[in-house]
């Protein structure tokens, strides 16, 4: 049986509680039975794996490779996916490059396909361990955010922060991969108050006004502010605030509605009776 993570509360304060037992609930999680077969599974054959072909083909490894990069719902997308990992880091034309989304590119870049066709990544040494330790933590993440999504989302802004700071990339770029996010852009977007209508903007008006906001609520938006703890830990805080507080008011809302429904429900029975 999978191991399901204890979630103490909701909002930040069920956060900081979460935190206080992620490296022990991490460990139990990968120590569970499922984790351990796909991962003892992948060890024993992925070596053998030359080509992105073979590597589709093999629907037990495709699923170790996805999870490790939050792609699991593209499982059964196999021809995209070869496509994919067929990709040149430095081929600007293929399919990784193009997508917006770059996980698609970190997945063709972790495994090297197009970079190397006749030595794949997937023949180095390490190289499995390297890719496990992805899967446990995004599969954590998953099942974290089956309790509660609004957390799912802030492990992984976090993760993901933290690997843009360390990135060569210019700052302008760094801002450009939160939008072309989904799941970061939703973070992003939540802790500095902005509207989800924003998405729907130009991506060069919506980096004026990302770099605009953050500068406002943060205090810069120079991308290394975030490998300042307490920037990070102010994102984050304002993010699960803010998507908490939405989340009362839509069911305000909705309960409210409910209410007005039920009493015109009443009102309408109460008049036929009198009739």
């Amino acid at each position: 049986m999978s191991y399901t993570p204890v979630i103490p509360a909701s909002g930040y304060a069920g956060w900081k509680l979460l935190n206080r037992t992620m490296e022990k609930q991490k460990a139990a999680f990968a120590a569970s039975a499922d984790i351990k077969r796909d991962e003892d599974y992948f060890r024993a054959k992925i070596g053998s794996i030359t080509t992105a072909e073979d590597l589709v083909s093999d629907r037990r490894l495709l699923k170790v490779a996805l999870g490790a990069f939050g792609l699991d719902s593209d499982i059964d997308n196999k021809f995209f996916i070869r496509k994919v990992l067929e990709t040149a880091a430095d081929d600007k034309t293929g399919l990784a490059n193009k997508l917006a989304d770059k996980t698609y590119l970190k997945l063709a870049t972790a495994f090297g396909f197009g970079d190397t066709p006749d030595a794949p990544r997937t023949q180095t040494s390490g190289f499995a361990d390297e890719i496990l330790s992805k899967y446990e933590t995004r599969q954590f993440e998953t099942a974290v955010g089956e309790s509660d999504e609004s957390y799912r989302l802030a492990m992984a802004a976090q993760r993901d922060l933290g690997e843009l700071v360390a990135s060569s990339s210019t700052n302008n770029a760094k801002w450009y991969s939160v939008i072309g996010s989904k799941s970061l852009s939703t973070v992003m977007r939540t802790a500095l108050g902005l509207p989800e209508s924003v998405s729907s903007l130009d991506v060069d008006q919506q980096l004026v006004i990302y770099t605009q906001k953050a500068k406002s609520v943060l205090g810069s938006s120079d991308f290394s502010t975030f490998s300042d703890s307490a920037v990070m830990e102010k994102t984050i805080r304002l993010y699960l605030v803010r998507s908490q507080l939405e989340t009362n008011s839509t069911t305000s809302s909705g309960s409210v509605a409910l209410q007005l429904l039920q009493a015109g429900s009443s009102y309408t029975s109460l008049l036929s009776k009198r009739v």
